[in-house]
Parts: structure tokens; sequence; C-alpha cells
């Protein structure tokens, strides 16, 4: 029994210190592409094969990272006070949601954009764009007279993209603010343009 404690004990110290490695790293380097497995594991001071066992592959691995960073903003977002809780009136909520999107990807842009561009199916079709998907669309569903919400879901959430916010806040060096009251202020108008017909999942 204390060598399972002691087993068990070893693997969460391995799993935290792969974590921390491969957030510095990201921080770090120019590209996602750049940081390799056999880096971090280097990083972290563990051998691949742990790694792997841990993790499964470089995307398993993304993705622990990225939800791992993520989960205040779940937190928040599930039992937390308005705007981002369940008690906020949905025109509050929706954009505070999609803001937290935009922030969190803003703070985390290497990592995001190597989790969106790393998969080998549609970016769509991840656990992480499905579950802001459903929970923005369920939002959207209490505005009397808005239609096509999933639509309307998926139409708003390509404005954080991580490749999108790559390029703004890098490239096109926009400002962290500016960009957020951009998104805000698109947000607001199509909240604002009434019934959006022609857009509902049955047409």
């Amino acid at each position: 029994m204390p060598e399972r404690q002691s087993s068990r004990k070893d693997a969460i110290r391995n799993r935290e210190a792969v974590l921390a490695a491969a957030d510095a790293l990201f921080t770090r380097r120019e590209s996602p592409e750049d940081v390799t497995m056999a880096d971090v594991a280097a990083a972290a001071g563990v051998g691949k094969g742990t790694l792997f066992r841990a993790f499964g592959d470089r995307a398993g691995l993304l993705h622990a990272l990225y939800e791992a960073r993520l989960e205040p903003i779940r937190q928040a977002v599930e039992t937390g006070p308005p705007p981002l809780g369940p008690a906020a009136p949905p025109h509050d909520r929706v954009p505070a949601l999609l803001d937290a999107v935009l922030c969190f990807k803003l703070d985390n842009r290497r990592l995001a954009l190597a989790l969106e561009e790393g998969g080998s199916s549609s970016p769509y079709r991840a656990e992480h764009y499905e579950r802001w998907h459903s929970l923005l669309r369920a939002v959207l569903e209490q505005i009397p007279g808005l239609t096509g919400s999933d639509f309307t879901a998926h139409a708003l959430l390509a404005a954080t993209r991580a490749d999108l916010v790559e390029y703004l806040a890098g490239e096109a060096r926009i400002p962290r603010e500016r960009i957020r009251a951009q998104l805000a202020n698109f947000v607001t108008r199509v909240l604002a343009s009434g019934p959006l017909q022609g857009l509902t999942a049955e047409e």
C-alpha cells in the first residue's frame, strides 16, 4: 500500500512538472511548432515514456495544459456571479462570455494556436470548442426574438479564433483593449439586430 501511494504521488508530481515545463516552453518559444515532446520531457526532467503514458501524445498534452489554464474561467462561468455566472441576464452574459474567451486567448496565444491548429479533425469538433458553442447557444436561446442561435454562436466564436487573435495582437499589433472594445461593439450590434431570418438549423 505505501508503495502504491508513493507511486501515485510520483505520478502527480511528474504531471505537475510536465505541465509547468510545457507552460514555460510555450510561453518562451516564438512558434508552437518549435515545442516538441522531447523538449518538454527534458525540461520536466522525466523520460519521454513517462510523458506519453501520462498524456498520450502531443495533442493530449496541449489539451491538458489548456484545460488547466482554463479552470478558473470555467468555475466562474459555472458557479460565479454575473456577468459570467448563470444568474446574469443573457444580454449581459453573452458579451461577458466572449470577452472571457478573447482574454484567455490573448493571454495564451501560442497555446491556443497550437491546440486549434494541431488537431487532425475539424476544430469545430474539438471538445473545448463544442463546450463554448453549446453554452453560448443556450444563452442566446434565452433572448426573445433571436432566431438562429446555433449559427449565431458559431459566428460570434469565429471572432475569437486563435489564428485571428494571433494576427490582431501579433502581426497587426492592435492593442489588447482595442481588440476587446471592437469585439464588444460587434457583439452588441449582433444582439441588437433583431431576429436573424433564415439562419435556423431547420432551414
